[in-house]
């Protein structure tokens, strides 16, 4: 496999204003040490620091360097913590706890905040790390410039959407077993995204076992055009999974007037106060019971609602502006 990334010039800009470097990497995904060469310079440069990642290479190098430079450290888990925390078969378990003690030690408390995207995640992650203190800023999502004219449930058939990474934490076997338990419903899943083999073989005899072979369809991966595609030939979304920090399935459906059907697992309880969608466990009998009562409801004007819903409080802006302000609370400049 080809990592390579096309750098015409070095630092290359995207966007202009914004210098990436790039250094080459000698193991895993992110062993490199001309990072940790570069670090020095970068952080004399630098007012705030921020960090993406959770157990990588670039981590611990990064918050030392904070510690000593006594610069101020955003870090972004990205659900790591909270997946290491919440979700029962979480791998490497012992690891990544000693990899979390090492964190505990180079950082320093009192100028490093966690930014998480769902009060979930916060109560997850500063389980994982006392005395943290992290700030809730949910992601922005992309709004469409128009929702394209669409014909819902076609031949009374309603569509269902699962959009993801396929691994056991996204709940897709359930939703496979509500399937098994609505034969007597018009009902088609399309099922987009990949994982790893043995997995993916998994399911596929999940489907042929429960006899829904003529009800799903395994897509595979899906690009950004795929994915407006995916979007505008279904009727509902439905996100079964154990544990998500965030969920952009979840924004991205809303975003694209797709009502959602999201477990209590997703960070998404406000899709029942704002009428776009169900919040409800991950148990095929509770799923089973949600698709009952979404195929009646009225799902163009839920779609419609859930996209205003995310043009409202979900945009990049908003986003933006509130990360904005963290960076310069830290850095002491307020006014």
């Amino acid at each position: 496999m080809n990592d390579a990334v096309p750098v015409p010039n070095f630092p290359a800009i995207f966007p202009p204003g914004y210098e990436v470097y790039i250094t080459d990497r000698i193991g895993g995904v992110s062993v490199a040490p001309g990072l940790v060469r570069m670090l020095p310079r970068l952080m004399r440069w630098a007012d705030v620091v921020h960090l993406s990642g959770t157990y990588s290479f670039p981590v611990w190098p990064t918050q030392a360097l904070c510690a000593l430079t006594t610069k101020p450290l955003v870090w972004t888990p990205h659900g790591a913590l909270q997946a290491s925390h919440e979700w029962a078969r979480a791998r490497h378990k012992t690891a990544k706890q000693v990899w979390e003690r090492v964190c505990r030690l180079l950082i320093r408390k009192r100028s490093t905040v966690l930014h998480v995207t769902s009060e979930s995640e916060r109560a997850a992650s500063q389980a994982r790390l006392p005395g943290l203190s992290a700030e809730v800023i949910p992601h922005g999502v992309e709004i469409p410039s128009g929702v394209n004219s669409r014909t819902w449930r076609p031949d009374g058939a309603l569509r269902i959407l699962f959009l993801g990474r396929l691994d056991p934490k996204k709940g897709l076997e359930n939703l496979l077993h509500a399937f098994g338990l609505l034969k007597d419903l018009a009902l088609n899943l399309q099922v987009c995204g990949t994982g790893e083999a043995k997995y993916v073989a998994f399911l596929r005899e999940q489907v042929y076992a429960l006899g829904l072979v003529d009800r799903v369809q395994f897509v595979g991966h899906v690009d950004e055009i795929g994915k407006k595609e995916a979007f505008l030939n279904a009727d509902v979304c439905v996100v079964p999974s154990y544990n998500e920090n965030f969920c952009m399935v979840v924004a991205e459906s809303l975003a694209h007037g797709v009502p959602v059907i999201a477990s209590t697992g997703v960070p998404w309880s406000g899709l029942e106060p704002q009428v776009c969608g169900i919040w409800t466990s991950n148990s095929a009998d509770h799923i089973a019971d949600a698709i009952r009562r979404i195929r009646i409801m009225n799902l163009p004007e839920m779609g419609m609602r859930g996209r205003a819903w995310m043009q409202r409080d979900f945009s990049w802006a908003a986003a933006a502006m509130r990360m904005h302000a963290l960076y310069r609370r830290l850095t002491g400049l307020n006014s």
